[in-house]
C-alpha cells in the first residue's frame, strides 16, 4: 500500500502537523492544513484537508495523462519555463491549485507525476515566507519559487522520504506569488534556474 503524500505549506519555522507545503506570510493564511501554513505536503496546512482520491485516469487539456483521480476536473494551464535569453527550457501541463482547499490538498493524492506534468500553486499577493515540507511523500519533486512577476527565485531538489523518515524535516523555504511542482530534479534535465522565467495563462 502506497504511502500518501502530503505537502503542507506552514509559516517559516512553523512545524505543521499534517506533511506538506507549509505557508506563511498574513496571518490569514495561517492554519493547520497540509499546505499554506501548518501543513502537509502538496497543500495548504489550514486545517481544511479534505478527501482522498481514486486513481482514475483523466486527460489533460493537452491529451496527456496528467492531470488524473482526484486531479482530473483541476483546471490546468501550460507553463512554460523562458531563460534570461529568452529560450524555451521546457514546458508542463499543471494542475491549478488556485483555491486553499486546493493548496492544502497538493499533491498529496498523487502516486507520481508524469515528466510532462505538475502543479502550480498561486497566491493572491506575493508571501515573504513560505516554507514547503516532504511529509509522507511518496516520489520527489522539484519546488520552484516564483516571484509575482514570474521570475524563479529559489529551485529546490526535494527527493523522496527515505523508508524510515517521514519527511517532516524535509523543509524547503522561499518566498513568492507562485509555486510549480514539478518531477524530481526536472529543472536540472531542463536547463532551469534562478531568473528564468515562466510563461502561463490563468
Amino acid at each position: 500500500m502506497r504511502r500518501r503524500r502530503l505537502l503542507g505549506l506552514a509559516a517559516a519555522g512553523t512545524l505543521g502537523a499534517a506533511a506538506g507545503c507549509l505557508s506563511g506570510g498574513d496571518a490569514a493564511d495561517n492554519g493547520d492544513a497540509p499546505g499554506e501554513s501548518d501543513g502537509a505536503s502538496g497543500g495548504d496546512a489550514d486545517g481544511e484537508n479534505e478527501s482522498t482520491g481514486d486513481d482514475e485516469s483523466g486527460d489533460g487539456e493537452d491529451g496527456s495523462a496528467w492531470p488524473t483521480g482526484t486531479y482530473a476536473d483541476y483546471e490546468t494551464t501550460t507553463v512554460t519555463v523562458e531563460g534570461t535569453d529568452g529560450a524555451e527550457r521546457g514546458s508542463v501541463t499543471a494542475a491549478l491549485a488556485d483555491t486553499r482547499d486546493k493548496r492544502f490538498l497538493g499533491l498529496s493524492d498523487a502516486e507520481s507525476l508524469p515528466e510532462d506534468g505538475g502543479m502550480l500553486f498561486v497566491y493572491d499577493a506575493p508571501k515573504d515566507s513560505l516554507t514547503y515540507v516532504m511529509r509522507e511523500m511518496d516520489f520527489g519533486i522539484d519546488i520552484v519559487y516564483v516571484d509575482g512577476d514570474r521570475k524563479i527565485v529559489e529551485i529546490h531538489n526535494a527527493p523522496e522520504p527515505g523508508p524510515n523518515e517521514d519527511g517532516e524535516q524535509q523543509r524547503y523555504p522561499g518566498s513568492g506569488q507562485y509555486v510549480l511542482e514539478v518531477p524530481y530534479e526536472w529543472t536540472d534535465r531542463h536547463g532551469v534556474s534562478v531568473g528564468d522565467s515562466l510563461a502561463f495563462d490563468l
